[in-house]
């Protein structure tokens, strides 16, 4: 029977009702070119405390893809206590079959306001305005190569959450605003320390950013467990800091229990804007055993914003009534053979392949701890 007919059949015999379903379901993520899939292409590390040009190399924590340099920018989450706040440019070597090779190029180091270097918390002089950085995603302006990244800030001394725009070397432009729910405080409100911006993308048309927090500020509800979930938030700014748009994001549950007395948590550890209103969204959760040693559930999931509701006006999400985001599991990297997954805090776009098909880099911030590695996964988009 020729393919037209069938579906003729199909039509008349399938009721209104399951054509409405059946209608919806496909609709469900709609972009022109669905995400079927990630497929591991391959990976490489970098060895612990690697020295490079003058400086101790891990904590790499964001990527991103320049496009126009033809390499890639990876920032280390150091708070200037190895060295100062900075970044590295690479080259990575991969096609459709292989992941051959990664080579640092170049460091760069961050600058504050005044052309200074981001000093540790040792040496800041905080009644100044010195800022300590946590620095946990970079993204290259696709508009002119400049640089935007984001840092947690520091909660135990009363160090706000930033945004900050660079040039291309890492020197200072501006801040972007963002909202003053995020402002850390001394009550039970605003963000958590060291759980907070985590995650930055900019929107697929390059003319807005969409920010995420890694967990739920304290007025949202309690940060995921074992035993439930927890909630996010994402927003969508444009590049003045107006606010566009704002989720909730449902965390799951943390995967497995820590050994007694350890500690087990769930986050959001990067996004990346697919279309207008779709992301990926990186969930990394750490399960600490007896010994202290963490193992890491990372899972990827595809989020669709049609059809949530904008939760700007919401000061607190704990018993209010909104419609969270859909999301569906994209790639649980425990099911794909790698030997150990790590603590995946980078997602990036990358050129595409001889194929046609798009790629994909993740990294992991291996905290410099000799239990950990700094894994680069290459992956073709299916």
């Amino acid at each position: 029977m020729k393919q037209s007919s069938l579906l003729a059949l199909c039509a008349r015999l399938i009721p209104a009702l399951a054509v409405s379903i059946l209608l919806s379901a496909c609709a469900s993520f709609p972009h022109e070119a669905p995400i079927a899939g990630l497929r591991l292409i391959g990976e490489q590390r970098i060895d612990l405390k690697q020295a490079f040009q003058g400086t101790t190399v891990g904590g790499l924590s964001g990527i991103d893809y320049d496009a126009v340099k033809n390499n890639w920018v990876i920032e280390s989450d150091d708070r200037s206590e190895i060295n100062p706040a900075r970044f590295y440019r690479a080259t990575l070597a991969y096609d459709s079959k292989a992941f051959t090779g990664v080579s640092l190029t170049s460091v760069h180091f961050f600058t504050q306001p005044d052309g200074s270097r981001y000093p540790n918390l040792a040496h800041a002089k905080l009644d100044t305005g010195d800022q300590v950085p946590d620095i946990e995603s970079i993204r290259v302006d696709p508009q002119d190569g400049s640089l935007w990244y984001a840092s947690e800030g520091n909660r135990k001394v009363g160090l706000h959450p930033f945004v900050r725009h660079a040039d291309s070397e890492g020197r200072y432009l501006a801040t972007l605003p963002t909202p003053a729910m995020f402002k850390v405080s001394k009550e039970k409100t605003g963000s958590r320390n060291n759980l907070s911006f985590e995650a930055l993308s900019f929107s697929a048309d390059g003319k807005s950013l969409w920010l995420g927090m890694e967990a739920a500020l304290y007025q949202d509800g309690p940060p995921a467990t074992p035993e439930h979930g927890s909630v996010t938030r994402i927003t969508r700014l444009d590049r003045t800091g107006k606010v566009l748009a704002q989720y909730a994001y449902p965390i799951e549950p943390v995967a497995s229990r820590p050994a007694p007395g350890r500690e087990a948590d769930n986050g959001v550890s990067e996004i990346l804007a697919v279309n207008d209103h779709q992301l990926l969204v990186v969930e990394r959760a750490g399960v600490e055993n007896a010994e202290g040693v963490y193992a890491n559930h990372v899972r990827i999931y595809a989020m669709e914003t049609q059809g949530a509701t904008d939760i700007e006006a919401l000061p607190a999400l704990a018993g209010a009534t909104y419609v969270p985001v859909r999301k569906r599991l994209l790639l649980d990297l425990e099911k794909i053979g790698l030997a150990k997954i790590d603590n995946i805090e980078g997602i990036s776009w990358g050129p595409r392949l001889e194929n046609g098909h798009r790629s994909l880099i993740m990294i992991s911030d291996d905290n410099f701890n000799a239990q950990q590695v700094t894994q680069i996964l290459a992956f073709e988009v299916l």
